[in-house]
């Protein structure tokens, strides 16, 4: 089947079922990644198909709601961050059930510029997936909201410190991820950043301890000090 912008979600579907490969999906869940409705599918074969469907939201909606792993997948990737509205960004946020989609669309909801509606909002949801979002969300701005202050990326600190202490594993690295990034952005985000990570580290909470140690021991080795023209 040849893929184009015409194409339907269902031909789209049909060509991803075209792909499936049992022995990828093993190799998926070796990495924490839900197989339960995965294909097997690359997300670089995944970002391949994008190119030749292009952008089209109603069609992403569509793969979205097929509940395919890889379907969800390109849905975030073809979606129309200007057409995305809130509530669907809910419902998708609610959907989520494996660590690398909530990470996909985190750059989408990101592109949308949702962060500051919902960036507090999932931070402050007990599930799981919907607050790693949260941070996955805060690594996103700091790395690609290349034109926002330094500020706005401080102005998160707070809730990875608040959220430090939830030792579910994709949450907890997803907190350790955002400060990390907070960290790495600038010298003037390196400090502050620096600091909480060492506040976290001498916590007598077991997941605050680990975010600190490890954020610190990245954000003060030797390359990332001088990529931020920090003297030793």
């Amino acid at each position: 089947m040849t893929l184009s912008p015409a194409s339907s979600a269902e031909e789209i579907i049909e060509h991803l079922r075209s792909l499936a490969s049992a022995e990828n999906r093993a190799g998926m869940a070796r990495f924490g990644i839900a197989t339960e409705t995965a294909l097997g599918i690359s997300n670089v074969e995944l970002r391949r198909i994008a190119r030749l469907t292009k952008a089209e939201h109603a069609r992403a909606l569509e793969l979205w709601r097929s509940g395919i792993r890889e379907a969800r997948i390109l849905a975030a990737y073809t979606a129309e961050p200007k057409a995305l509205t809130l509530d669907e960004a809910r419902l998708w946020a609610a959907d989520c059930n494996s660590w690398e989609v909530v990470d996909t669309v985190a750059d989408l909801f990101v592109a949308a510029r949702f962060e500051q509606v919902l960036i507090p909002e999932f931070a402050d949801d007990s599930r799981e997936f919907v607050r790693r979002l949260a941070f996955a969300m805060i690594a996103t701005c700091a790395v690609h909201l290349k034109q926002a202050p330094d500020s706005a990326l401080l102005a998160w600190l707070p809730l990875v410190e608040a959220h430090a202490d939830d030792e579910r594993n994709f949450v907890k690295k997803a907190v350790n991820w955002a400060l990390r990034q907070i960290g790495k952005r600038s010298a003037d985000c390196h400090g502050p950043a620096l600091m909480l990570a060492e506040k976290l580290a001498a916590s007598g909470n077991r997941a605050a301890r680990w975010t600190g140690k490890d954020a610190a021991r990245e954000l003060t080795d030797a390359k990332v000090r001088g990529r931020l023209g920090l003297a030793d």
